[in-house]
């Protein structure tokens, strides 16, 4: 299982005001792979999670390239079929 989907231990964290808004500072366990995030509210939950990526492109780019060989695959013509 990838680490970014193992759950990670819970931390107490304490919330603070910045002006009129509440704020919490995320340890850097749990740092994002983007500094961008959608929040919304569950219950009495807050969920923070990082904006999906917006192109199959970007999504490809934070892939890690595979290290491997592939073995050749010849393009063979398509059987004739008679209609």
């Amino acid at each position: 299982m990838p680490e970014r989907m193992l759950m990670k231990r819970p931390r107490h964290l304490r919330v603070f005001k910045n002006g009129r808004n509440w704020a919490v500072r995320i340890p850097r366990e749990f740092e994002f792979p983007s500094e961008e995030v959608i929040m919304r509210k569950e219950g009495e939950r807050l969920i923070i999670e990082p904006v999906p990526p917006k192109s199959l492109l970007a999504l490809l780019s934070t892939l890690a390239p595979l290290d491997e060989d592939f073995p050749h695959i010849s393009d063979l013509p398509p059987a004739p079929v008679d209609l």
